[in-house]
């Protein structure tokens, strides 16, 4: 027996890394999992197939959360093809990285469109299924640049500073209906990305780090199963910190 059985879960951008994992244990854990992908096709498609093992309901889509439209057909899309929809994860999320006297008008709104306002696109598109059903866990993938900021991101920083607001208020409103909204934020999480960084600094990113390495995507993961089961129905409005201590 999961600790999902029966659930239908929505995560955005889940064909690689953090995302991916975090598809892949809500499978494991028996939900149902509709997922979302853009620009990697083919790794949707594999994803879909690679899920499908699990024995519960599996479907990609390809969708643009930043796009207010495009979430909304989603979710409907979703509602229509699971009959429910019980968890969101808000895990798409992109970076264009500059300092701030470098930095265009153009890579601060993208960075905005695609890290925050989807969030505000699918929370809105899924809050009178989830208000009928009475019940939903909402989870935002934040960070902890969103908690202490970072040099040349200050576009990232503030899409992730602005998601847990967002958290927050949901949670306050929705509470009433049975609605919980939480935000997890990943620290230095080794993925492909930082498979083609400088192994000396990453070795350094380490040893700052009190547990002296980086995290998983399954660490992050494993935080969002947490969050989407019933063993966390008394918490909304959090911040899950996943970071190894490295805000300690």
């Amino acid at each position: 027996m999961g600790l999902l059985d029966g659930k239908t879960a929505l995560v955005t951008g889940a064909s690689k890394g953090i995302g991916k994992a975090i598809a892949t244990a809500y499978a494991q854990q028996g939900a149902n999992v509709a997922f979302t992908y853009l620009s990697s096709v083919e790794r949707g498609q594999a994803l879909e197939t690679e899920l499908a093992q699990f024995g519960t309901k599996i479907k990609g889509f390809r969708s643009n959360a930043a796009e207010f439209a495009a979430a909304e057909q989603l979710v409907a899309d979703v509602v229509a093809e699971f009959g429910s929809l019980d968890v969101i994860v808000n895990n798409a999320g992109i970076t264009k990285d500059n300092l701030l006297m470098r930095m265009t008008e153009e890579m601060w709104d993208d960075v905005i469109n695609v890290n925050l306002k989807s969030c505000f696109n699918t929370v809105k598109a899924a809050t009178r299924t989830m208000m009928k059903q009475r019940a939903g866990s909402i989870i935002n993938i934040t960070s902890v640049v969103g908690i202490k900021g970072n040099a040349g991101q200050a576009n990232y920083a503030a899409s992730k500073a602005g998601i847990i607001g967002f958290t927050k208020s949901v949670a306050l409103e929705l509470g009433s209906r049975g609605i919980r909204s939480n935000a997890v934020a990943p620290g230095f999480i080794e993925t492909e990305m930082t498979d083609a960084l400088d192994e000396k600094t990453v070795q350094g990113w380490r040893d700052a780090i009190p547990l002296k390495r980086g995290g998983a995507p399954e660490d992050v993961a494993n935080a969002c199963v947490f969050l989407a089961s019933d063993m966390s129905t008394y918490m909304t409005g959090q911040t899950l910190v996943v970071d190894g201590g490295m805000l300690t």
